[in-house]
């Protein structure tokens, strides 16, 4: 049987290593043990931090739209739940760049939620929270 000699292989698969290593610091660029252990932390990091940019994002949003809300005199959960009983269904990136960017537009939400909310008024229930609806 003949010899099977793997150089090319082993050294394209160094390469490969290497050059995701690129810009590391020190010894982590350049020696692949070093490279191969430093790349694959650097995946799991890149794969952990993928899922937390969307959290982050998000709580973002919902910051803005409360700030946003909160001058219309309501609270972020109060605009929520009411968004739900009008039956509007917006995501909260487009519910913070309407606040941002189309103000008018963002108060005909906000007037919308009120209005799905005016059950409230009439319940009379002794909690602070329900104050929120004005």
């Amino acid at each position: 049987m003949a010899r099977v000699k793997r150089g090319v292989t082993a050294h394209a698969k160094h390469k490969k290593v290497l050059k995701k290593a690129k810009g590391f610091y020190g010894r982590r660029k350049n020696t692949i043990r070093t490279a191969k252990a430093a790349v694959d932390r650097s995946m799991q990091y890149a794969y952990r931090d993928r899922k937390a940019r969307k959290r982050n994002f998000r709580a973002l949003w919902i910051q803005r739209i409360n700030a946003a809300v909160r001058e219309h005199g309501l609270t972020y959960g109060r605009f929520i739940d009411g968004l739900g009983k009008a039956g509007i269904e917006i995501d909260r990136k487009v519910l913070s760049d309407m606040a941002i960017h189309e103000p008018a537009a963002f108060a005909a939400l906000v007037a919308a939620s009120k209005k799905a909310l005016e059950y409230l008024k009439e319940t009379g229930t002794p909690n602070e929270f329900e104050g929120a609806v004005q």
